[in-house]
Parts: C-alpha cells; sequence; structure tokens
C-alpha cells in the first residue's frame, strides 16, 4: 500500500455507501455479532447519520475507500457527537487509516463547536482502545449502550 499521505479522508457522498455498510459489516462479523443497531444505522445511514448533524468520513486510496467512520450527532446532554462505525479494510489494518479518520473527524466535530465526543467499544479490540487513547479518550462510565458487545465507553473533551 502507498503511504498515508496520499490517502485522501472525504465526507460523505451517497457512492460510498456501500462500502460504509460492507467495511462495518465486514468488521463487526469478526469479532461479534451484527446486531439491530448496527443494521439500521448501516441501511439508513443518510437518515440516521447525516439528516441529524452528524457525518461520515471515508479514507480513498486510488478510487478504493480503505475506511470509514462516523460521527452521530447526539441528541442528548452528555456529549455532542458519538465516533461511531469506524471500520478498515483487512489489507490497510496497521497503516495509519483508522488514526486519519478519528483525526479528522475530531477536527471536524471541533468546527461544528463540539466539547465532548463519545465512543464505545470492547476491550478485546487492543489496537482500537490504543488508538483512541492516543487521541485523548478517556474511560468513562454511566451511559447506557444499545449494543450488547460494547463493555468500554470513553469520552474526549475538546478544548474549544
Amino acid at each position: 500500500m502507498k503511504n498515508k499521505e496520499q490517502i485522501e479522508i472525504v465526507t460523505y457522498k451517497p457512492e460510498y455507501k456501500k462500502s460504509f455498510k460492507d467495511l462495518n459489516i465486514e468488521w463487526i462479523s469478526k469479532y461479534f455479532v451484527v446486531e439491530p443497531n448496527d443494521v439500521k444505522a448501516l441501511d439508513h445511514a443518510e437518515e440516521y447519520i447525516i439528516n441529524k448533524g452528524g457525518e461520515i468520513f471515508s479514507a480513498i486510496l486510488n478510487d478504493e475507500v480503505l475506511g470509514v467512520c462516523a460521527l452521530i450527532k447526539s441528541d442528548g446532554k452528555d456529549y455532542d457527537y458519538e465516533l461511531a462505525k469506524m471500520a478498515v479494510s483487512p489489507k490497510a489494518q496497521g497503516k495509519g487509516v483508522g488514526l486519519l479518520l478519528a483525526e479528522t473527524a475530531i477536527k471536524w466535530a471541533k468546527e461544528k463547536g463540539a466539547t465532548r465526543l463519545y465512543l464505545e467499544s470492547n476491550t478485546k479490540l487492543q489496537p482500537a482502545i490504543k488508538l483512541y487513547e492516543k487521541l485523548g479518550f478517556k474511560e468513562i462510565t454511566g451511559i447506557s449502550s444499545t449494543y450488547d458487545r460494547v463493555d468500554i465507553q470513553m469520552m474526549l473533551l475538546l478544548n474549544s
């Protein structure tokens, strides 16, 4: 794979919707069971994420989507956006694609005036947890999850 400087992170385009779903289903299925909430978010990305003020980011190299992630706008008071549905193609894992996606999402959220980003994960995904910690996310408790696989929740406080 070429170096990550040639990877372009773009905001949502309908032509990337299938990649957003496919990469997530592939990733979730590898470690967990695809849950009803996954299907809702992945099959109805525009309604569930984009139309509610969120964004979907895709990492593109040579017209191929190598990774995706979403920022889902919160309608509650605990946080502004949830960093969610991050998935990187197996051939691109360990190449910094997840970091690029997350950094772009964080920058976008800051530009929208967000002060807190939330995420849910699972502790068996150690590379992901280490990435989130590197970005400044800290483990929290007290927010209920709608996913069975979640055993860790993290929050990032953004400096305005």
